[in-house]
């Protein structure tokens, strides 16, 4: 695809204003619906085009690209009467990049395909960070030639980018993603707790563990926050519990348990319980303080 093809954005929230002002970048002429026009304002200013709903953008471009916040917002979107598989051109392509159901997925690559059109799932993990600097992991799950045809848009976005199989396998792969992330939240606080208990100071002790085989994207990145009493979001509390839901509810479906995933959601339902649900997935250690 050449470097003017237009790109449509839907979700200018806290990832999907960094991926707009990438495209954006590139020359691309990038057509926006969010919610919240005043979310979009930065980038209007900087050329981008403003749609009133979703199905105006789809009908605009060629690639139509979701970042929104749960699978009912996609379903909404993308199914509802005017909504972007009934406005998109005949060969669009759109790409859902919310972490969302992989049954959904799958629903709306058939509902596309049977309208001409082309669908990718390709959910991302990076947080607000990886989308400022343009090195999101993007999981796909499509077809292969459409995943090929829209890489070099990809590649303004992310820097680990991977076709995992057909529709619904982004999603999946997400999930196994979160899944990790549960557990190795859970694993950080405690192990910065521990060390505060044991009246060591926490950051020195992140020089010596950080690098070593505890080391995780987590901790290097959102334990600098802890430490700052930083727990603005890169990645949402609401939306971390909407992906331990999907990852349950899927599990229970091919018989699988995951116990350690059900306690890391339990220990997020209390946080969101005492007003967290807005805070980032850090936010967690106020739990462990008892702040929480």
């Amino acid at each position: 695809m050449s470097g003017k093809t237009k790109i449509g954005l839907i979700g200018t929230g806290v990832m999907g204003r960094s991926m707009a002002g990438h495209l954006l970048t590139a020359g691309h002429p990038v057509y926006l619906f969010n919610r919240t026009r005043e979310k979009a304002e930065a980038l209007l200013a900087r050329g981008a085009t403003w749609c009133d709903s979703a199905g105006e953008v789809a009908a605009a471009v060629e690639i139509t690209i979701t970042i929104v916040g749960f699978p009912e917002d996609v379903k909404r979107i993308y199914l509802a009467e005017n909504g972007i598989l009934e406005c998109a051109g005949s060969g669009a392509v759109v790409v859902d990049m919310t972490t969302s159901s992989p049954d959904l997925a799958r629903q709306i690559y058939r509902a596309a395909k049977s309208r001409g059109v082309k669908s990718l799932d390709a959910p991302v993990s990076g947080g607000d960070i990886g989308a400022r600097e343009a090195r999101l992991s993007i999981m796909a799950g499509g077809d292969a030639d459409t995943f090929e045809a829209v890489r070099p848009v990809f590649e303004l976005l992310g820097a680990n980018i991977v076709l995992q199989g057909p529709a619904g396998a982004g999603q999946y792969t997400k999930m196994c993603n979160q899944i990790a992330i549960a557990s190795g939240m859970v694993a950080v606080c405690e192990s910065l707790a521990y060390a505060a208990k044991a009246g060591l100071d926490p950051q020195t002790v992140l020089k010596s563990i950080a690098s070593g085989a505890a080391g995780s994207w987590s901790l290097s990145n959102l334990a600098p926050r802890i430490f700052q009493e930083d727990f603005a979001p890169g990645f949402f509390v609401k939306h971390f519990l909407k992906d331990m839901r999907i990852a349950l509810e899927s599990a229970r479906d091919m018989n699988l348990e995951l116990p350690g995933l059900e306690l890391a959601k339990e220990l997020y339902d209390r946080l969101a319980a005492a007003g967290g649900a807005d805070d980032g997935t850090q936010a967690l250690f106020k739990l462990y303080r008892g702040t929480g």
